[in-house]
Parts: C-alpha cells; sequence; structure tokens
C-alpha cells in the first residue's frame, strides 16, 4: 500500500454503508479511480462538502496494490460547482460533464490535459455570461479529441476527396468520417452536417489555438456540431449517456 496526493474532481457518488460512500473521482495525476470514504454520510464528517458532487478538491488516499478500492484518508475543497440558478443546462450540463468522465476514460489512465478542461469548463457552466450550449459542445470536442475518437473531417471516407466547407456531408459514424455527397448511398449510414459546422469543428478541435474560447457559434452550429459529437460517443458506448436526456438544445 502507498499513499498518494491528487487534484480531483468528485464525478460519482454511491452509498456503501450506513456512514460511508464509496466516491469515483477523476484526478489529474492517475485519471479515474474509486475509493472508500468512511464516515462521509455524517453531518459532521471528517471531509465536509470537499466530496460533494463535482466539486473540485485536493485528496489523499492509500492505494491497494491488490486492485481493491483505495482508503480516501483527506481531502480538501478547492473550489464548489456552483451552477447557474434558473438555468437547466448549467446544472445539467455539469452532471454531463461528470457522466462522460464515468463513461470514457479508464481507471488509473492519467490525462492532465482532460483534467483542465473538465476544471475549466465547470467554470464555465458556473458563469452566468456563458453560452451552455457552446461551453457543452467545445467539452465534448475535447474529450473526443483527448481520446483518440475525434471523426476525420479533412476528408471523404469514401473517395478520399478533401471535405470543403461550402456543401453539405453525412458523419459516417461507424466509421469515424464523412461521406461526400458524391459517395453517399443508403448502405452508409450517415447524419448530414454543413460544411459551416465541420469549420467550426475543426476550430474547436484545435487545442493549441488560443482563440478556441472566442469562436462563435450560432444555435444552427451548435446543435449540428453537438448531434455529430452525441453520434461518436453513442458508437463508442453502445448507448447514450444517461444525463443527455437532461439537455435542452
Amino acid at each position: 500500500m502507498s499513499t498518494d496526493k491528487a487534484d480531483s474532481i468528485v464525478i460519482r457518488q454511491a452509498d456503501f454503508s450506513e456512514s460511508s460512500r464509496v466516491v469515483t473521482l477523476f484526478s489529474k495525476e492517475f485519471g479515474k479511480l474509486a475509493v472508500l470514504a468512511k464516515g462521509a454520510k455524517r453531518l459532521k464528517g471528517p471531509f465536509d462538502a470537499a466530496l460533494d458532487l463535482l466539486s473540485e478538491c485536493r485528496i489523499v488516499f492509500i492505494r491497494k496494490s491488490s486492485g481493491a478500492l483505495g482508503i480516501l484518508t483527506q481531502a480538501q475543497l478547492v473550489r464548489r460547482f456552483s451552477p447557474v440558478p434558473n438555468s437547466l443546462n448549467s446544472l445539467y450540463g455539469g452532471y454531463y460533464v461528470a457522466d462522460l468522465l464515468c463513461c470514457l476514460t479508464e481507471d488509473f489512465d492519467p490525462d492532465p490535459e482532460l483534467y483542465d478542461l473538465s476544471v475549466k469548463t465547470l467554470a464555465r457552466l458556473s458563469d452566468p455570461k456563458s453560452d451552455y450550449n457552446s461551453v457543452i459542445v467545445q467539452f465534448e470536442v475535447g474529450v473526443l479529441c483527448r481520446l483518440g475518437l475525434f471523426p476525420n473531417l479533412e476528408c471523404c471516407s469514401v473517395c478520399g476527396d478533401p471535405i470543403a466547407t461550402t456543401a453539405k456531408f453525412a458523419h459516417w459514424v461507424s466509421q469515424g468520417g464523412l461521406l461526400c455527397s458524391e459517395c453517399r448511398r443508403d448502405e452508409y449510414v450517415g447524419k448530414s452536417i454543413s460544411g459551416g459546422s465541420i469549420a467550426v469543428l475543426r476550430r474547436l478541435a484545435d487545442a493549441d489555438s488560443p482563440l478556441t474560447d472566442r469562436i462563435k457559434i450560432t444555435k444552427e452550429q451548435t446543435a449540428e456540431c453537438h448531434k455529430l459529437a452525441v453520434s461518436a460517443i453513442t458508437n463508442v458506448l453502445g448507448r447514450k449517456p444517461g444525463t443527455l436526456r437532461f439537455l435542452q438544445f
């Protein structure tokens, strides 16, 4: 057994006993991990509000080499997720972030850039000035890019011709790419997406660009980009994320 420290986000909780919970965290140093938080359900427990869902906290835990649950020994609250009052997409957008981190990441597979993106997204979802749907789409694109699941938007998956952003294409979900109008067939199942939305997705996928957060997206483009991202996520999971039904696009 070893004692480790990590910056983390609480992404799931489950009751374990009358006084304890199993807490799933997405950490910067270790990726996703589950720990037993003894006494977490007590009114004056040892962790106070540090383990509220979507809270950002610094933790100390004992990792067991046998693969059994680790033991949480300390948790210090850094920032609590504070959804904007009367905004369902601010609230459920946060739950959606946690859902994707739970479903799409592996245990003890660290990704510091995805952690930073998650922290940044939760902060933007707490800002009354944010366009929450746009924030959610940017997180979806970021997750797909970080996990190597983002579709190829550069050329047609059948003929290989470059994709221009002045026409309409189809997202060939199972093959992770696009189909031009000449190659689109009934046997190639795909959902339509405009050239303008493809251009937006390309810019959002450029994580190194300092202008990514300043991209202005129309409602139509936001909806199209969201549909493409959800199709890619659903193809990987074999189902739609459970929290998706609460979002309003």
